[in-house]
């Protein structure tokens, strides 16, 4: 089988694979056998079927799948072998009808070719922000963990985030409690204003204390989500899409968290069991908190702000424009002939990009094992358990969760992606010249809206 390449242009060609009858025939005579020996045919015994008969009611199909699987392989073979750069995919100029009478083939497959581009990252310097861990930030955390790990007492009035419990009784159009049977009334209720989507109505329980009645309307503090006024009202989802009316409600109880306090208990709840022993560490640990939770944002910018730096510096070159664009149309649904040219500009930055990236990948020889992506995967898994407040959690739990998460195909890919990505990134501020700017988080906000126009 000859395999060979035309050059088109600078960046285009064609694969052209020639195909004899001796490339085939041993493989077709060596199936032809196998399917007499296997397949029931009328009249014959097993091993008996004349191979003509086979021919003509196999031949076809089985010529077929040798050559297209072959030729497949030797095209592969041969792009790997020449280290062609390619672009997309091979395309088949035309699709070839396999016949039996037919014994020699010629298939072309258009490609195109990646430019070359010559990347010095150590000539590169790139800006690098780091947001700086306020005292304001400290103090928000620290009160976000004393009220996470506090503990619920009995209030004397409503706080911002306090449970008010009593009784919620319907009122009539004169604002007095309706009576009759289809008066609605929860002798047991219980209210959580802070998650009141309408804040003026949360604002009514605010200071009232045990004993106080507030007048309010159940329907506007969730907008009228039935499935929430049922579950308030005790009332079926059907009654609860016409209720409108304002209701009573007598507070019986109120329940607030009281922070918790500096000691042992909160501290090994706070990060882990003997990881924290006095206030000093306690206030390092939640500056390290703080700046890893700010971490990835510091990240995300220096790959915005990388990206196009390198876009704009290596950019500027010649692509197989038609030959992308035709590959493009074919393997994507939303593009067509009608609307590519147009899309293919909005494209372009992106496709740029990808080919820059291909080549810093190769260079800065990026590879993926499973421990990375292992790794990686319970870094995740520590990040979804810590938004609901379990940390200092054992090895193994985060490891069975990560393995978990990796046996699913999608997000597997997704995890694979995002290595890729870590690894390529951090080689490459390894290898430019880093600017390195603390700033505030308004400040970093700016330049993070900026990078985004």
């Amino acid at each position: 089988m000859n395999v060979s390449l035309e050059k088109v242009g600078e960046l285009s060609g064609k694969i052209v694979v020639n195909v004899v009858k001796d490339d085939y025939a041993k493989e077709f005579d060596k199936q032809i056998k196998e399917i007499g020996r296997t397949h029931n045919f009328p009249g014959f015994r097993p091993g008996h079927v004349p191979a003509g008969m086979v021919i003509r009611r196999f031949g076809r199909d089985v010529k077929s799948d040798i050559i297209n699987n072959a030729v497949y392989k030797e095209v592969v073979k041969f792009i790997e072998e020449n280290k062609l750069p390619l672009l997309g995919q091979p395309m088949p100029v035309e699709v070839k009808e396999i016949t039996m009478e037919q014994a020699d083939f010629t298939f072309e497959y258009e490609i195109g070719m990646s430019p070359e581009i010559n990347i010095d990252l150590t000539a590169e310097t790139m800006p690098f922000y780091t947001i700086t861990v306020s005292d304001e930030m400290v103090k928000e955390q620290d009160a976000a963990l004393r009220e996470r790990f506090g503990a619920q007492v009995q209030g004397e009035e409503v706080t911002e985030k306090a449970v008010v419990k009593g009784t919620i009784q319907e009122l009539d159009a004169d604002g007095k409690i309706k009576e009759g049977e289809d008066a609605i009334q929860v002798v047991d209720g219980s209210l959580f204003p802070y998650y009141f989507s309408n804040k003026e109505e949360a604002a009514k329980f605010a200071g009232k204390k045990v004993g106080d009645k507030v007048v309010f309307n159940p329907a506007a503090t969730c907008d009228g989500n039935a499935a929430e006024l049922a579950s308030m009202l005790r009332v079926s989802q059907e009654q609860a899409a016409a209720i409108t009316s304002d209701f009573e409600f007598a507070i019986a109880e109120i329940t607030v968290v009281k922070p918790a306090e500096n000691g042992e208990e909160f501290f090994n709840n706070a990060f882990g069991k003997d990881n924290v022993k006095n206030e000093e560490e306690y206030i390092e640990a939640i500056k390290k908190m703080i700046a890893n939770q700010l971490a990835p944002n510091s990240e995300t910018l220096f790959r915005i702000q990388s990206e196009k730096q390198l876009v704009e510096k290596y950019g500027n070159v010649e692509l197989p424009v038609e030959f992308l664009k035709k590959w493009l149309v074919a393997t994507n649904k939303e593009l067509t002939a009608e609307n590519i040219d147009a899309e293919f500009e909005k494209m372009l930055p992106s496709l740029k990009w990808e080919i820059i990236k291909g080549k810093l990948e190769e260079a800065l020889e990026i590879k993926v094992e499973e421990a990375d992506m292992l790794s990686f995967a319970k870094m995740i898994a520590a990040q979804q358990f810590a938004q609901y407040g379990m940390t200092g959690l054992t090895d193994d739990i985060y490891e069975d969760y990560a393995k978990r998460m990796l046996e699913d195909k999608n997000y597997r890919s997704r995890i694979f992606d995002d290595v890729v990505n870590s690894k390529l990134f951090r080689a490459i501020q390894a290898k430019v010249n880093l600017d390195k700017k603390d700033v505030t988080l308004d400040e970093f906000k700016a330049v993070a809206e900026e990078a985004q126009k």
